[in-house]
């Protein structure tokens, strides 16, 4: 498979954070079955260890794998279902939406959509103004139910997971439009990279664990399980577009700062020097509302130099798209640093 194949598969695999052991696990297989070994982290994670030229300083480069979703917050006399979101996102951004809910208790899953009750125009007449909230929006579900009782005769019950339709399409322009690619485009990167350094017998400059996480989207993603000789970590992740902003869908975004502060100067530059001698299209930029699992392990007191980078993604947690170009350019720029040497 290559880099797009892992993006359409993974968008394509249900992961709000919180419900993601399905998609570890298939990565977790994935990257055993290019001949290494994964171990899963006790909070979920995978982390895959590549032996390098160098064992006393080691890199780790992250992405992850949990989304933005939801959970079944109560069930209505009326057998919908009322929401409590998951990961930092608005109620405007997922209406009309479909959806799965993914059964706890006998492993079912079913189909809805996500609506506001004030939904009929004909019959509401603020169904144009009226807040979109936890209290107004609901999930009509795909079954004959019309009380909680019948709903709760699905098994379906409060705790239960939702997660998002991606609808992912790849145009023929080259754009990919769905929701998730905040971080999939990058999970999908690293898998790539990681099954060509197995089959071109590639030896990284450096021990280097590539860590998928499972817990960024509510803010400590990979923050724990560090090995003691890394010093560099690098986040692949998202760049963020709009207003004030640089990135765009064709080159590979280098954050300079989040909501969490400044990234490493130096790496950073570093990061600059290698683009600009491999020719690799990249923006710096400034995401101003924020974080990545570099910024959640420098927080929980992990002594790196940290930097992030990732593809341009257009409308973060909604309906997002990105192009091949900026894909490209980010693996590009991925493999550049991996293949570099350390900043003194």
């Amino acid at each position: 498979m290559n880099t797009l194949d892992y993006i359409v598969k993974l968008t394509n695999t249900p992961s709000p954070t919180g419900f993601t052991s399905g998609i570890m696990q298939y990565v977790k297989e994935e990257v055993e079955g290019f001949g290494y070994t994964a171990l899963k982290t006790p909070k979920g994670g995978v982390m895959v260890t590549v032996p390098g030229e160098n064992d006393t300083e080691h890199r780790m480069v992250t992405a992850h794998l949990d989304t933005l979703g939801a959970i079944v917050r109560a069930i209505k006399p009326s057998g919908r279902l009322k929401m409590d979101l998951v990961g930092g996102f608005g109620y405007p951004s997922i209406e009309g939406e479909n959806c799965f809910i993914h059964v706890a208790k006998n492993g079912k899953t079913y189909t809805g959509t996500i609506l506001m009750h004030q939904t009929s125009v004909h019959v509401y007449r603020d169904a144009s103004t009226a807040e979109r909230n936890q209290t107004n929006m609901e999930i009509r579900l795909d079954e004959k139910v019309t009380s909680e009782a019948e709903t709760r005769a699905l098994g379906i019950e409060v705790g239960d997971f939702i997660s998002f339709d991606p609808r992912t399409v790849v145009t023929e322009s080259g754009f990919i439009k769905s929701r998730h690619l905040d971080d999939k485009v990058s999970a999908a990167i690293l898998l790539h990279l990681l099954k060509r350094y197995k089959e071109e017998g590639v030896t990284l400059p450096y021990t280097t664990h590539f860590y998928f996480s499972n817990n960024e989207e509510i803010g400590y993603g990979a923050n724990s399980s560090i090995p003691a000789p890394v010093v560099e970590y690098l986040a692949v992740d998202m760049g963020a577009m709009g207003d004030d902003q640089q990135t765009d869908e064709y080159t590979v975004s280098i954050c300079v700062k989040d909501g969490s502060g400044p990234y490493h100067y130096e790496l950073r530059q570093h990061l600059v020097a290698l683009a600009e001698e491999k020719g690799i299209p990249y923006k710096l930029d400034i995401y101003p509302y924020y974080g990545s699992d570099a910024s959640a392990a420098m927080r929980a007191g992990a002594d790196v130099r940290h930097a992030l980078l990732g593809a341009g993604i257009e409308s973060s947690h909604s309906y997002e798209r990105t192009h091949l170009d900026s894909v490209d350019a980010t693996e590009k720029m991925v493999d550049a640093y991996l293949l570099s040497d350390m900043i003194e």
